[in-house]
């Protein structure tokens, strides 16, 4: 199901964009978005094109399709443990545009919202774009350290209204552990914060490792806290442009569902997408079984690789199928890395700039490893090629 066979890379070389197949020359590898190089699961299409024979396509009620609300809802309670209501679940047409509403209905300007560094760019993104400030707390970049929760002191004020929370954390794989967690939900009780949890690689965790959702602590941590998820990472959705956002409070809802404009029509979820999120949570579970169980191979192939090239260094990621690259020793920076790469190697990676992922991820690469052994395999040859040619 996982082998070079499965993946039509003349396919991708026309779909896939975002820094992929479909926007590099040919012959570079792409290891940069984190997007399966594999086709979703067969069930997913299947309940496309059953939905698309009756040949209507006509508005979806303003809040969600009820199948896929209830799906979700069931999906929270039954793998999650998160006491989730339907009634309070959106679905929007991405994660990333969840996170966006949700700083659209909780954050006014001038406002403060705390973010992790490094983590993916999109927080400080949808921050700043709602009028407000985003305040940096740094992050060891090996996933086995403990978060000491009084790096958060020093950055509360009384416009501190959110915290923002990537789970698994977007480049360096870390899951938080449950106490971590708890101390995070406690110190947003003590300082009256939202919690913002984005949980779209909650289903990429590697043994022993595994995901605990901050909303299913205790109801004080979980009535502050929205969550949001999709199906981009852990179903290869990201076309369909489908998320969900989970509130626990009532009046959390009512301003979310303000902020969607889903109301107006001016936005709205994909039905379609939302008939194929429900096939991949109700009927992709052995699809998603076997992804992981590739994955935890090629993550021991990538990060052994990465490890013997002259210069860089690399932590096992706990989750996110991500290979957060030291390359200090290299002597050079993430942008000229990143062209030496690209130009020399013929491997395109995400360079550790402050735009993607903050201050604290230059000296690093990120590296997408959601592809085969044998891509793997050929892309860690040529990076250890154009790195051995640099010294």
């Amino acid at each position: 199901m996982f082998s070079i066979g499965t993946i039509n890379l003349e396919i991708l070389q026309k779909n896939a964009y975002n820094l992929r197949w479909a926007t590099v020359p040919e012959g570079v590898i792409p290891l940069t978005a984190a997007d399966p190089d594999y086709p979703c699961a067969p069930e997913i299409t299947e309940s496309i094109i059953k939905y698309a024979k009756d040949r209507y396509f006509s508005y979806g009620p303003t809040e969600g399709q009820p199948f896929f609300k209830e799906a979700m809802a069931c999906y929270f309670n039954n793998k999650r443990n998160i006491p989730a209501s339907a009634a309070f679940i959106l679905p929007v047409d991405s994660a990333a545009f969840g996170i966006d509403v949700v700083c659209r209905a909780q954050l006014e300007k001038g406002d403060e919202a705390i973010v992790f560094d490094p983590v993916d760019f999109l927080f400080k993104y949808a921050i700043e774009k709602n009028g407000a400030i985003a305040k940096s707390c740094p992050i060891s970049t090996d996933p086995s350290d403990y978060f000491d929760i009084t790096k958060l002191q020093s950055l509360v004020s009384p416009r501190t209204k959110m915290i923002c929370l990537c789970n698994p954390l977007n480049p360096i794989g870390k899951v938080f552990k449950r106490s971590e967690l708890q101390a995070i939900g406690e110190f947003a009780i003590e300082h009256d914060l939202t919690i913002l949890s984005d949980e779209i690689w909650s289903e990429i965790t590697f043994k022993p490792f595994e995901f605990v959702s901050i909303a299913s602590l205790d109801e004080k941590i979980r009535e502050r806290t929205i969550l949001v998820t999709g199906f981009s990472k852990s179903h290869g959705l990201a076309g369909l442009r489908i998320g969900a956002i989970a509130a626990f409070d009532p009046n959390h809802y009512k301003s979310i569902v303000e902020a969607s404009f889903h109301e107006s029509t001016i936005h709205g979820s994909n039905v379609l997408s939302q008939v194929a999120a429900t096939a991949a949570l109700n009927q992709s579970e052995y699809w998603l079984t076997a992804f992981k169980e590739h994955l935890h191979s090629i993550r021991d192939l990538t990060i052994n690789g990465l490890n013997a090239i002259n210069g860089f260094s690399c932590h096992f990621p706990q989750g996110c199928y991500l290979a957060f690259v030291n390359i200090k020793e290299t002597g050079l920076d993430s942008a000229t890395l990143y062209k030496q790469l690209y130009e020399v190697g013929k491997v395109a990676v995400v360079p550790g700039l402050v735009k993607w992922f903050g201050k604290g991820a230059e000296g690093y690469i990120r590296i997408s490893f959601a592809t085969s052994h044998e891509i793997m395999a050929e892309a860690l040859e040529r990076i250890n090629n154009s790195i051995n040619q640099i010294h």
